[in-house]
């Protein structure tokens, strides 16, 4: 099984690192439904943007632990309620 990459601002990278953001939001679009829907992953990658191969400082490594279809209002998505994927990123 391949990984599912996800690449990240600085700010929700280091949330993440940090442990207080649980998980990571997408819009939920045909694009994010062909990649997680009735798939599996082996993990999640999660980098801080597009970093090379080798830089392990850049990426952080957790469990696939699937998703939810929530939805949910957001700044980053605008000031309308919208329907997004849930990548679960901690476990509960």
């Amino acid at each position: 099984m391949k990984p599912l990459i996800l690449p990240l601002k600085r700010r929700w990278f280091d949330e993440i690192r940090q442990g207080i953001k649980a998980e990571e939001l997408r819009v939920y679009n045909d694009y994010w439904r062909k990649r997680l829907e009735g798939r599996e992953y082996s993990h999640i990658e999660l980098t801080l943007g597009y970093p090379p191969r080798h830089d392990t400082s850049r990426r952080i490594f957790k469990p696939w632990l699937g998703y939810e279809i929530k939805t949910v209002t957001h700044p980053h998505f605008g000031p309308e309620p919208i329907k997004v994927y849930a990548i679960k990123i901690l476990q509960e």
